[in-house]
């Protein structure tokens, strides 16, 4: 990992867990749950997620994640016969990210805006992460999200990623007048 991926791409705030030693300026996540009738939130951002293998087994920024998707879709990180074969979604794998290749679903954004490849994921509580880019990785876009005292609005949500994702990967252009909400 470190010869091959962490070095040459310089991701200095990527990091094994084990320590919880996080440097410089972070995102913190919380948590929100009930207790006796009453919502309560937790800063759970020291957290070792090593328990979840795969999942979880790495402590990145989004400058970090940005710079090894941008990497790995540009070919710096693999041959490209194997980054053609990480992109052939399985044909049964359709859902609401695209269909599943080798590590990153395929998603199509439809006339003017092109094919994205993407990976999102949610270790455990209070952080959810999102790579998306395009197939050469000249646009690529990361975010972290996290929520404190509200309860994620699971029917504005897709919305508004789609409204983002327009923006970003469709020369600006939001959802249409009869998708798009102004308060988005």
């Amino acid at each position: 990992m470190k010869r091959r991926i962490l070095g040459p791409l310089k991701l200095r705030a990527t990091v094994i867990p084990g320590t919880t030693d996080l440097r410089g300026p972070h995102a913190h996540g919380y948590y929100r749950y009930q207790d006796a009738g009453q919502w309560k939130v937790v800063d759970v951002t020291r957290q070792n997620p090593s328990m979840l293998a795969g999942a979880g087994d790495m402590i990145s920024t989004t400058k970090d994640l940005h710079t090894f998707f941008s990497a790995l879709n540009t070919g710096k990180l693999l041959p490209a016969r194997l980054l053609a074969e990480m992109r052939k979604p399985h044909p049964d794998s359709a859902g609401l990210f695209g269909s599943y290749g080798l590590g990153v679903y395929v998603q199509d954004l439809g006339p003017g805006c092109g094919t994205v490849l993407n990976h999102n994921g949610s270790a455990t509580a209070g952080y959810a992460t999102a790579m998306l880019s395009t197939l050469d990785g000249r646009t690529t876009l990361t975010a972290s999200i996290t929520y404190g005292d509200t309860a994620p609005d699971l029917a504005v949500f897709p919305k508004a990623l789609d409204n983002l994702l327009r923006a970003v990967f469709c020369d600006g252009q939001a959802g249409s007048a009869d998708e798009a909400d102004p308060a988005q």
